[in-house]
C-alpha cells in the first residue's frame, strides 16, 4: 500500500526520534540522493533526514504498522513530493528498489523495535502496563497473534521461544504456568498473562529493576512478528544495495539485535566490502535518556560502503 494521501484526520501523535542527532551526523546526509528509511513508524527520523538533506534528495519510508504511516505522512506532508510511503517489511526492501528503479541507495536506516505509540495503545496488545487483547502484531493484516502463540503451542515450544528471544531465566517456570492455566481457560489479555508470568516466577524477581513479564512480551513479540529473521534477511540486502561511499545506520534496543547488527557489519568488513564506523556503538546521551526513558538501551551502529 502506497501511502500518499489521507483524507481521515489523525490525532497528533509525537513520537521522540532516538538519537536523532547522532544519526543525522554520522550518517552524512548532504549530498544523499536516495535515502531508505526501513522502520519509518512515524516519521520522526524520516523527518530529520528529509531536513537535514539536500533538496534534490528523495526518502522512501517503510513500514509494516499502516496506522503509524497514516501519522507519519502528516508530520512529513511540508516535504511534499520528497517521500513515498510504503505499508511493506523491510524484508523485501530489494524488491522496493526494484519497484523504483534503485540500482543503489545512499542511506538505509533501521530503528528496530516498537514505539512508545505503539506500546501505549491497549487495542494493539504489547505492553502489560494496559488490558488488551493478547495481539502484538505490527501489521495487523498478519493471521498470527500472541494469543495464538500462549494458547497453542507446546509448553517446550512456549519454552524456546521465551529462552531465545526474550533470554528469560524463569522460561520453563513460565511456559508451564501458562499451559496450565490454560487447560482451565484460555489466556486472552496482556494482564491476565502478565499475572500469570508474576506469580510464576520468584518472590524476590517480582521486584526487580524490569517488570517479571518484559521478557516475555518481548520473546512473544519478535515471535509474532518474526523480527530476528527479517533483520539477518534485510541488512545483507541493505548493504549489497548500497552505493561506494553510502552509509548504513541501525538503532537496536537489546542484545539479540545488536548482536546480529554487529555480526553481520564484521561479516561484510572482513571481505572489504565494509568499513565499520563505529568501533563500539554510541548510546544516548545522559541528557537524552531523562528526556526519553524509551532510550536507555538503545545502541546506533553505523557503517560505510568501501566496496
Amino acid at each position: 500500500m502506497v501511502v500518499t494521501k489521507f483524507l481521515d484526520k489523525m490525532e497528533k501523535v509525537y513520537h521522540y526520534p532516538v538519537m536523532w542527532q547522532e544519526v543525522i551526523d554520522s550518517l552524512k546526509l548532504i549530498d544523499r540522493e536516495v535515502i531508505i528509511d526501513c522502520t519509518a513508524g512515524l516519521g520522526s527520523h524520516a523527518y530529520k533526514m528529509i531536513q537535514a538533506s539536500e533538496k534534490n534528495s528523495f526518502l522512501i519510508g517503510l513500514d509494516k504498522d499502516s496506522q503509524s504511516l497514516k501519522e507519519a505522512y502528516w508530520k512529513l506532508k511540508p516535504f511534499e513530493g520528497r517521500f513515498v510511503l510504503l505499508q511493506e517489511d523491510f524484508i523485501n526492501l530489494d524488491k522496493v528498489c526494484q519497484e523504483f528503479d534503485i540500482k543503489k541507495a545512499d542511506v538505509f536506516f533501521f530503528d528496530l523495535g516498537i514505539s512508545t505509540y505503539q506500546l501505549t495503545n491497549p487495542q494493539r496488545g504489547f505492553s502489560f502496563l494496559s488490558e488488551g487483547a493478547l495481539d502484538m502484531r505490527i501489521n495487523k493484516d498478519n493471521f498470527l497473534t500472541a494469543f495464538d502463540l500462549v494458547n497453542n503451542l507446546s509448553e517446550r515450544e512456549l519454552v524456546k521461544i521465551f529462552k531465545k528471544f526474550g533470554e528469560e531465566r524463569y522460561s520453563r517456570r513460565i511456559a508451564h504456568a501458562a499451559v496450565t492455566h490454560r487447560q482451565k481457560s484460555l489466556i486472552s489479555t496482556t494482564t491476565q498473562l502478565a499475572e500469570i508470568i508474576e506469580k510464576s516466577v520468584p518472590v524476590k524477581s517480582r521486584f526487580g529493576r524490569i517488570h517479571p513479564a518484559t521478557r516475555v512480551f518481548q520473546a512473544l513479540r519478535i515471535a509474532v512478528n518474526r523480527e530476528l529473521e527479517a533483520l539477518k534477511i534485510a541488512l545483507p540486502k541493505a548493504i549489497n544495495l548500497l552505493k561506494k561511499g553510502g552509509r548504513i545506520g541501525v538503532i537496536s534496543f537489546h542484545s539479540l539485535e545488536d548482536r546480529i547488527v554487529k555480526h553481520t557489519f564484521k561479516n561484510f568488513a572482513s571481505q572489504n566490502l565494509l568499513k565499520i564506523i563505529t568501533k563500539k556503538p554510541k548510546r544516548p546521551t545522559e541528557e537524552e535518556k531523562r528526556i526519553n526513558s524509551a532510550s536507555r538501551s538503545a545502541k546506533l551502529r553505523i557503517a560505510e560502503k568501501i566496496g
